[in-house]
Formats: C-alpha cells, structure tokens, sequence
C-alpha cells in the first residue's frame, strides 16, 4: 500500500509541481555553472546504490573540496540561487522523479552518501537498509537543523561522526521497526507543519516512543524538558 501512495502522491506532485520546477531548471542553466540537477550516488534499500537527483546548489566539485559531503551553514560551496533553494527546501524536490522510479519512497530514511551512511553504528546500518529511503521522514524532521548545529561545533565532521550519526542512526532505525501507514501519513502532516512552524518541537509529541537525544543536542532539536 505504501508504494501505491507513492507513485500517487510523487505524480500527481510533478505535474502540479511542474509551473515552478520549470522555471527554477530554466534559471539553473542560466547561472552558476550552469547545471540543473546534481545526481549523487547514495544507499538505497538492501545497501543497493541509486543516483539521488536535486537541483544543483553547490560548485560542481563540492563532494571533493572542503568538508566533502557534510554540508556546513554558510558553506562558501553553495552557489547564490542554491542558498534560496536549500533554505526553502525546493533543491529536494527532483527526488519525486526518484520516487515514482521506485529508489525512494516519499517517507523513510533520509537517503545517505557512503561516507554519511558508514559513520552510523553498523547495527543501524543493518535496519536502515530494509526499507526504501524517503524524501522525508523521522530522521530528516528531527535533524532539520543539521547545518546549523554543525556550525555551533568547531570540529564539525568530528562531531557528526561522533554525536550526530550515532543518534541520527538509532532516529532512522526506529522509524524502520514502527513503519505503518499512519506513521507514513503523520509524517507527512509534520513535515509541512515544521516547513511551516520550523522552531516546532512536534515531533517529540507525534512520535512518543522516539529515542532520548544525548544532552548535548536537546536544545539544538528542540526536545521538551522533563
């Protein structure tokens, strides 16, 4: 059930979708350098690789030069229309081509690069890839601020690696062992809300049972204080 709503739901979204996505494309290739989409290998169900499609935002040898594909607020990487882009969300929405393909479903794990994706605990990694990715889920709302915590840490890729992956892992991992319909549609009915209400703490009161964030980032998620 949960693949027909997604072909659904991502066709429906393209042709309704295509007066913007139009546009933003024909703008693309007129500046920057150029490029419409940016394809990325990530990892898919079963561990199987897929090419993720977005809407270029950054330089086009971005995954080569700086912190590679941990992605940092205010990264001089990001090209001038990609910042409107990443900030509104919209370099996301190509993955609706990936979703009607059948990489993807609109809800799941975010999709990860190989490099993101080995930095969760190995146990993790096993569950995540038992369901196909999503353009959104737990794990994407929960750490829709990721570029922004990173900021806050001088050692940022050593952060992730160390306090963002492991909890961002046991985040994925728990949407995949409570994968249902209704929590397929709740998350779909938060994500606009937190698009709309971004400082919401929601989906600490939609999902009772997630796991307990570590201290150092309770505030940074905004988890509600016992």
């Amino acid at each position: 059930m949960q693949r027909f709503f997604d072909v659904l739901f991502s066709g429906l979204a393209l042709l309704v979708l295509s007066p913007l996505l139009v546009p933003i494309a024909i703008v693309l290739r007129l500046t920057g350098e150029g490029e419409v989409f940016f394809l990325q290998e990530r990892v898919g169900k079963d561990g199987r690789p897929f090419k993720l499609f977005k809407f270029a935002t950054m330089l086009k040898n971005s995954p080569n030069i700086g912190t590679g594909t941990v992605t940092l607020k205010g990264d001089p990487r990001v090209l001038p229309v990609g910042k409107f882009l990443r900030k509104t969300k919209i370099n996301e929405l190509p993955q609706l081509l990936n979703i009607f393909r059948g990489d993807m479903s609109v809800v799941g794990p975010r999709p990860q690069t190989h490099r993101c994706f080995i930095a969760f605990p190995e146990a993790m990694q096993r569950e995540i890839v038992k369901v196909r990715p999503g353009l959104s889920g737990i794990g994407p709302i929960v750490f829709r601020g990721e570029e922004d915590i990173l900021a806050d840490h001088a050692g940022s890729v050593e952060f992730y690696d160390t306090v963002i992956a492991p909890y961002k892992g046991e985040v994925e991992a728990w949407y995949v062992g409570n994968q249902t319909l209704w929590t397929y549609f709740t998350v779909i009915v938060v994500t606009v809300w937190v698009v709309l209400v971004p400082s919401s703490g929601i989906v600490w009161r939609a999902f009772k049972g997630l796991p307990r964030p570590p201290d150092s980032l309770k505030q940074a998620l905004n988890y509600p204080a016992s």
